[in-house]
């Protein structure tokens, strides 16, 4: 029963950071315009993610436009796009293969240690994916980085950390610490199912 429930304890950690890779990847707001100067214009706010733009206005108003063609954008964009895809997908089949190993399920109930490997197999698709998606979001963080520090880049076109790329961090931590708690309750139970060695009671006896 307390196998049982790790591997739901890991089960849901790494569903709600999967969740939370797709929504990261979602979220327009990948970096952030910066007032770290003097004549800076706060009226509006720039926002820029993976798949659009988008300006704020300090009315309310945003106005968002998708980037129209993918040949135009950044290396670093186009393979951030990559690795995030790549790691949502990974996310859907590590969730697929850890349903089916989970002990509340039906499938494969016959093989216990069976069972317990496939979900240890789920428990390391998804701390790959994690893994994924932190690389993703560790080199886009890099290049903000780098470029806000570049003093060839003007000021008033200087970025900040968005609130995706937080949330991707997150997403990425609770995928792979899940992923982490499925693989290690593939090897308890795969240890504890096992039925001792019972001794042979129909051995001859030699009397004298």
């Amino acid at each position: 029963m307390a196998n049982a429930g790790f591997q739901m304890l890991g089960f849901a950690l790494a569903l709600l950071g999967w969740v939370g890779v797709i929504t990261s990847t979602a979220l327009p707001q990948w970096r952030t315009s910066s007032y770290a100067g003097d004549n800076i214009v706060t009226a509006q706010a720039i926002y820029e993610g993976l798949w659009k733009s988008c300006v704020a206005q300090s009315t309310g108003q945003v106005q968002c436009k998708v980037y129209d063609s993918m040949l135009q954008l950044g290396g670093t964009l186009q393979a951030t796009r990559a690795l995030m895809i790549i790691s949502i997908l990974l996310g859907g089949l590590a969730l697929l293969i850890a349903v089916a190993g989970m002990k509340c399920t039906t499938c494969l109930a016959d093989d216990e240690v069976k069972k317990a490997k496939v979900a240890g197999a789920g428990g390391v698709f998804f701390i790959i994916s994690g893994l994924m998606a932190l690389i993703a979001t560790a080199w886009f963080g890099h290049n903000i980085v780098r470029e806000f520090y570049d003093p060839f880049t003007p000021v008033n076109t200087r970025f900040e950390f968005g609130k995706a790329l937080f949330v991707g961090w997150a997403a990425a931590a609770l995928s792979m610490l899940g992923g982490a708690f499925l693989a290690c309750s593939c090897a308890k139970g795969g240890s504890s199912d096992r039925p001792y060695p019972r001794s042979n009671p129909s051995a001859a006896k030699n009397y004298v």
